[in-house]
């Protein structure tokens, strides 16, 4: 990721979070989106940016204006949240921005484990919502556990098959950490997201092995032959297929929405129709079950042992959210990498809205080598 990030950085160019954010907010507003979408959006595009997820960063921010502005995306939705007891609600988004959606329901959901000691939301006719870490991290934030997932378009063969069947599916999971930042894992179920494919294709970079199909389903290093994912696990992919169905059941079954292989394409052609996606959180208090200083402790020691143990030659051990992390300090003092293309896309929406671009940072800025950059 940071490898990819650093090319971007060359052949790109390098902007403030505060910079991005504002020219963000203004595209958004531009298009008739109301200030909660805007500022959700912008959030959760900031937050892949700033912690070195830039497949699912600013660069999504002209597909948002696009979909915002032909239909697909409700500008202005009224979210209406229902219960029928307990622990649990659900959340008709009204065809909301995903960011939106999801923010909202983590937080109902950490409300009600505020009384219940676990919430759970389960989220209806929502669209894309970008990073899931991003409202994973808004409970951890909060002294919760958070635990997001999302079904999307099928992209993703299944092991050993070759048809679209899931959606990149991703799963996250953010846990207070005493020590620091959020213990942070946020993943696609396959091999890589989508938009992972596009960001390699911008910057002229080959694929990793057994991460993408052609249309026969076998493995491509070019990101422009690419016609499906692989699940995650390559020659073990069966397990990344599993992990996959789970989240699809959580999103689409448990929400009654539509199953990957229903819902409208991400890349259209048709931006006008709600694509009424399913989505999942769950805040979980961790001082429902032990005390918090038992918790803490526990946690403590995991992590402290994780990173202290015994390392193969050249090799780095790492927790869950300690790459990003490390990423998130830098690109906080160097900017942010905004690749050539959505660079382009970035001047057509401030052409055609008479924006302000983001000022590019200057010269001097070049940020250090990340340790254990790959």
């Amino acid at each position: 990721m940071s490898a990819v990030a650093d090319q971007t950085g060359r052949h790109g160019a390098r902007i403030g979070l505060d910079e991005l954010a504002r020219f963000c907010t203004a595209g958004l507003s531009a298009v008739g989106a109301d200030d909660a979408t805007a500022e959700a959006a912008t959030r959760a595009m900031i937050h892949g940016s700033r912690c070195g997820v830039d497949s699912h960063g600013v660069r999504l921010l002209p597909h948002y204006a696009t979909v915002l502005r032909e239909g697909r995306v409700n500008p202005r939705p009224t979210l209406a949240f229902s219960s029928k007891g307990g622990a649990v609600a659900t959340l008709d988004a009204d065809d909301a921005h995903g960011a939106l959606a999801t923010y909202s329901a983590m937080d109902r959901a950490v409300e009600i484990a505020g009384g219940q000691g676990i919430g759970a939301v389960a989220i209806r006719n929502s669209s894309h919502f970008g990073p899931a870490g991003a409202y994973a991290l808004a409970a951890a934030e909060r002294g919760a556990i958070g635990i997001v997932m999302c079904n999307s378009d099928a992209f993703v063969r299944l092991h050993g098959g070759a048809r679209r069947f899931h959606g990149t599916n991703p799963i996250a999971c953010a846990i207070p950490n005493p020590d620091g930042a959020p213990w942070l894992l946020d993943m696609a179920t396959s091999a890589i997201p989508y938009n992972r494919v596009k960001l390699y294709e911008s910057l002229g970079v080959d694929l990793p092995e057994a991460v993408a199909s052609d249309a026969e389903g076998r493995n491509t290093a070019d990101p422009a032959a690419v016609e499906m994912l692989a699940p995650l696990g390559a020659a073990f992919g069966f397990k990344g297929a599993g992990l996959a169905g789970l989240v699809e059941i959580f999103s689409a079954v448990l929400s009654g929405m539509g199953l990957s292989f229903d819902l409208l394409p991400m890349g259209g052609p048709d931006l006008s129709t709600p694509r009424g996606l399913g989505a999942f959180v769950m805040a979980v208090r961790t001082d429902a079950f032990v005390d918090r200083e038992i918790f803490d402790r526990g946690m403590r020691r995991y992590v402290g042992e994780l990173r202290a143990g015994a390392t193969a030659r050249g090799a780095e051990v790492m927790a869950p959210g300690d790459r990003e992390w490390a990423e998130a300090e830098r690109r906080t003092s160097y900017g942010a990498p905004v690749d050539p293309a959505t660079m382009t896309e970035f001047r057509s929406l401030a052409d055609r809205y008479g924006l302000e671009m983001p000022a590019t940072a200057g010269s001097g800025s070049t940020p250090p080598a990340q340790a254990g950059a790959s």
